[in-house]
């Protein structure tokens, strides 16, 4: 099975994280095999894989979803595990440069970190941390306002990164405060509580949420949340269900050295690696719900922009539910009537329209039973409606028909590392695409008998890929398994539509919280 012996430890190793050797051996031969890339057929656009919605459509759907989701079970799912190093990466870098006392804001030259760093400081008052680190340095009998007039920038990084302070540069960004409000500041969790009241929310006044968070950072959650929750009941006049969850450690995958050997520690243990976002595949198949909303921690706006959100999420919603409606009716129909040609067609014109399915030319002339498996096969499955902003240029995936072995295209979410970087004409259509993917996602994951469907079942789980890392400062090769919204969705069903720019608003650096949907209006006098 390997090409080398376990040892009785790398054994006891493996079941402790809740792996198999047969498993073991299946990831150390995709490092063989490389990374399995996609074949895209097109960008997917307006009219062609991605519906345009138009006002009178939009505000049927939203009065469709008012009237059908107060009676189903419906839970926001928030993927919350990110640290929020890489928002203060900057920050970070500049606190470590051996500069003692340093009030030299331009340490890395004429760059992006220097312009970052002089944009922070020049607006530090409107940040939603601000009077938290203000208060935490007066604890220590320090003035945060005499340190910003004598430039002692330095000192003050320390307060806002490290443990003598606010320790942001370890804490989880969902635990980061973002919006600043006249009576307090919100944290990223909190924005995601109020929005959720706006959509999620049943006949009995109850929001639920579920957010996937790294073992480490598990407590905290719970802590803050029983601290603020009782709060925010009371305001918005709900009763909240919120749980946790963690990446189980057995979708860790191996991490290999440059010979494709397994990569050691100074301990000579294996070293296993978190497999990445897909692994939350798992997380979300556990929950107890109907439809599934997915949004991730950072995508959150000040509330004179929630309007628009609820708005949008209630489309979308609406529009979800009216495809569960039709399909479920069309496999309750074809079900009980088999043999019936007229029904058939019908369900193909829907698929095609409303889904995108569209079969090989040649199973037009098949036999009535085989394109009922089918027709009834490609209905009978998890539903997701993705919402696509226009591409304005930010890092991330995208809409795209793509074919797969059997030459059948289909839609999917497709990430640049999934496309053969050496393929001239597949970087061609990657450039060529007009949209992007914000993470804006609902799910409809119950057949049409209200049974779960068990997700792992529609996973393409070749749809990895390898990239290179370093553990203390050697070279090694990790396996991403497959996106938890590209390969590990790969085979549901699959609808694209547009939503203004303002459904998108991430915070991927401290500096994208001046960004005018992440603060109140600004007072013209």
């Amino acid at each position: 099975m390997f090409g080398f012996e376990l040892s009785k430890d790398d054994k006891k190793q493996i079941k402790a994280l809740g792996l198999s050797e047969k498993l073991l051996a299946r990831q150390l031969e995709m490092f063989v095999k490389g990374t399995s890339y996609l074949k895209l057929d097109r960008p997917a656009t307006i009219n062609d894989g991605i519906k345009s919605i138009r006002q009178g459509e939009a505000v049927k759907l939203v009065d469709f979803y008012n009237q059908t989701a107060p009676g189903k079970n419906i839970i926001k799912f928030i993927p919350a595990s990110g640290a929020a190093s890489r928002m203060f990466k900057a920050l970070i870098s500049f606190y470590n440069k051996k500069i003692k006392g340093s009030t030299d804001l331009n340490v890395f030259g004429d760059n992006s970190e220097s312009e970052d760093l002089l944009k922070f400081f020049d607006s530090i008052r409107e940040f939603a941390f601000y009077e938290e680190l203000k208060s935490i340095m007066a604890n220590d009998g320090f003035d945060l306002d005499e340190f910003e007039k004598n430039k002692r920038v330095k000192e003050i990084t320390g307060y806002l990164l490290t443990k003598s302070g606010l320790n942001y540069a370890s804490m989880p960004k969902g635990l980061i405060k973002f919006h600043k409000y006249p009576d307090k500041s919100r944290t990223a969790l909190e924005e995601h509580l109020v929005e959720a009241v706006g959509y999620v929310k049943d006949m009995h006044q109850k929001s639920r949420l579920h957010f996937t968070v790294s073992f480490e950072h598990k407590e905290k959650f719970e802590f803050f949340l029983k601290k603020v929750q009782p709060e925010y009941e009371k305001t918005l006049g709900v009763k909240f269900d919120v749980n946790f969850s963690v990446q189980k450690r057995s979708t860790d995958t191996i991490a290999v050295d440059m010979n494709n050997n397994p990569f050691r520690l100074d301990n000579g243990t294996i070293f296993f690696r978190p497999g990445g976002h897909g692994a939350l595949i798992e997380n979300l198949n556990n929950l107890n719900a109907e439809i599934i909303f997915i949004k991730n921690i950072d995508n959150v706006v000040y509330d004179r922009f929630k309007e628009e959100i609820f708005y949008w999420k209630r489309v979308m919603g609406g529009c979800l539910l009216k495809l569960q409606q039709e399909i479920f009716s069309f496999i309750k129909r074809l079900t009980r009537y088999p043999n019936d040609e007229i029904l058939l067609q019908k369900a193909f014109d829907f698929a095609k329209a409303q889904l995108c399915i569209i079969p090989k030319e040649d199973l037009k002339f098949a036999p009535i039973n085989k394109r009922y498996d089918f027709i009834l096969n490609k209905l009978d499955r998890p539903v997701r409606v993705c919402g696509m902003v226009k591409n304005l240029g930010e890092p991330g995936g995208g809409p795209f028909w793509v074919e797969n072995s059997d030459n059948e295209l289909s839609l999917q979410i497709v990430e640049k590392v999934q496309v053969n970087p050496l393929n001239s004409e597949q970087q061609g259509i990657i450039t060529a695409s007009t949209h992007f993917n914000p993470v804006d996602i609902v799910c409809s994951v119950l057949d049409y008998k209200g049974k779960s469907y068990d997700l792992k079942k529609f996973v393409d789980n070749s749809a990895i890929f390898i990239s290179q890392k370093s553990q203390n400062g050697m070279s090694l090769k990790a396996l991403e398994l497959p996106g938890l919204w590209n390969g590990a969705m790969s085979d549901w069903n699959t609808v694209f539509i547009e939503l203004p720019i303002i459904t998108f608003s991430p915070v991927k650096t401290v500096n994208d919280l001046l960004r005018q949907e992440h603060k109140a209006a600004v007072l013209i006098s």
